[in-house]
């Protein structure tokens, strides 16, 4: 089924536009542009060269796709944004392509933008993730799957995010928040394990038990990070998110948030 594009839109005749889209009034659409089948691009949108939008998504007013990185080291080269499927990206959200020549910003799918959020540069987001009104991700940031930032977090530059965690309200962070925990507090700390989320996604309570005590052996041991890692290949029982959580602690580059 043919697009229904108004007429009243801004469109470049090389960008490609899928079949079944809405494009309301006053839509600014540069280029280098691919949008997938069946999305809605809400009036006042600028959606860049550089983007590569899949299928399904909702772009609400004001958002901007694929902006220019605000990256000094930025000097004008091509790079893109990936969004994936299934998006719900709400008003005055701000998403930057990447800085270098070859490189990518990545939304995944099934993610949901509140109004003001804004992803920066080369940030890789998984799916099925939330930010809060006015949550702010730096760049070169890595967030994982099922994560949710309630308003107004800051993420700073080059940080991860493990996947099922929840950031607390007014939560401002530098290091790395590991899988299924929540944080949050001035400054950031551990508040336990993210029980609800965890269940959501079908995690066994035994297995929610060994993650318990996985975090019990980082946060409330006296043992250096490298010795819990160890401590937890030894004392508790394997399973995917064990793994997960290891190989999570086992790589970090900034290292992890403490205790509350």
């Amino acid at each position: 089924m043919a697009s229904e594009i108004s007429p009243k839109a801004e469109i470049s005749p090389k960008a490609r536009i899928g079949d079944n889209c809405k494009i309301f009034p006053f839509v600014y659409i540069e280029d280098d542009v691919v949008i997938g089948d069946d999305c809605i691009i809400f009036p006042f949108v600028s959606i860049l060269n550089g983007t590569r939008m899949g299928a399904h998504n909702k772009i609400h007013q004001g958002a901007v796709i694929a902006a220019l990185p605000q990256d000094f080291s930025f000097r004008g080269e091509k790079s893109e944004c990936i969004i994936g499927d299934n998006n719900i990206i709400r008003e005055n959200v701000v998403i930057n392509r990447a800085t270098h020549n070859g490189c990518q910003t990545v939304i995944g799918n099934d993610n949901f933008l509140m109004e003001g959020a804004h992803i920066s540069h080369d940030t890789k987001v998984g799916d099925q993730c939330v930010f809060g009104y006015g949550t702010k991700i730096a760049g070169d940031c890595e967030i994982g799957n099922g994560v949710i930032f309630s308003s107004s977090v800051i993420e700073n530059a080059g940080t991860r995010v493990g996947e099922g965690a929840m950031l607390q309200a007014g939560t401002t962070f530098s290091k790395d928040i590991p899988p299924y925990i929540i944080a949050g507090g001035n400054p950031v700390g551990y508040g336990g394990v993210n029980m609800t989320m965890c269940r959501t996604y079908g995690i066994d309570e035994k297995v929610l038990k060994h993650i318990a005590n996985a975090y019990r052996l980082v946060f409330h041991g006296q043992a250096s990070l490298f010795d819990a890692i160890n401590q937890i290949k030894e004392q508790v029982p394997d399973s995917e998110e064990i793994r997960n959580i290891i190989a999570f602690l086992d790589s970090t580059q900034k290292g992890i948030i403490t205790k509350m």
